[in-house]
């Protein structure tokens, strides 16, 4: 029985992040994430990659996303924003690492 309870409180979960998605509520999103839901985590990477928001994907890098890591890595380099690139860098992202390396040659 505790098993279909679980499967529940999946759907129920999937049904939230679903449903702020929808509403654009990235409040609701953010605290999803915050409290460890991966879907809410996901979607919020893919709006702030689409928004160009180096800010929230920041936020989300530093919380432990590394898709949120690679999207600013690849926003910095299209933007030629070396700062970003060497901030990344200095904090052990070997992949902003290599970028400064290619824009350097």
């Amino acid at each position: 029985m505790e098993p279909h309870h679980q499967q529940n409180s999946c759907t129920d979960a999937d049904e939230v992040v679903e449903l702020a998605a929808e509403q654009g509520d990235t409040d609701e999103l953010r605290r999803l994430a915050a409290a460890g839901n991966t879907d809410a985590t996901d979607l919020l990477v893919e709006l702030a990659t689409e928004r160009g928001d180096l800010d929230e994907l920041r936020r989300l890098a530093e919380r432990g996303s590394t898709d949120a890591a690679d999207e600013l890595v690849e926003l910095a380099a299209e933007r030629g924003d070396v700062d970003e690139l060497r901030r990344l860098a200095a904090a052990g992202n070997t992949d902003a690492a290599d970028v400064l390396i290619e824009l350097a040659t």
